[in-house]
């Protein structure tokens, strides 16, 4: 599938797998948008033209692990009509000395995946499954 992009700037990083089978592609911080006490929000200087039926989710890459930070709001849902630039905003566990990415450092992953159109119908009864109604902890272990 090709999905159109545009660069914002000549530094912009075009997103590419890092290995044959990986389903995210990294994303490039090109520059700081804003590093406050609580948070730090970095510009990819990319914007890109989803196509109707997917979506573009941002998920933190796996060296998260290797910071103080937590990705803002947890995925990223990037839709097709949007057209600006995609963002990542990262709240830091411990303030402002928190480890923080730096302006050329892959900051986070998108991947781009079909979803199909939903229509909700209201039933005043749903059919029986194994787990019913079991909330947090019901599947075991």
């Amino acid at each position: 599938m090709k999905v159109r992009i545009k660069k914002l700037n000549e530094n912009a990083v075009i997103p590419t797998y890092a290995k044959d089978g990986d389903a995210g592609m990294d994303l490039v911080a090109t520059r700081i948008i804003s590093n406050t006490t609580f948070d730090v929000s970095y510009g990819t200087d990319l914007a890109m033209e989803i196509p109707n039926g997917f979506v573009g989710l941002v998920f933190p890459r796996s060296s998260i692990r290797k910071y103080e930070l937590v990705l803002s709001n947890s995925v990223g849902v990037i839709d097709s009509g949007y057209r600006g630039e995609i963002q990542a905003t990262f709240r830091k566990e411990n303030g402002l000395d928190s480890l923080a990415y730096k302006v050329g450092d892959r900051i986070a992953q998108i991947m781009i995946i079909p979803h199909p159109p939903i229509k909700f119908e209201q039933w005043d009864e749903l059919s029986d499954s194994e787990r019913g109604d079991g909330g947090f902890g019901s599947t075991g272990k």
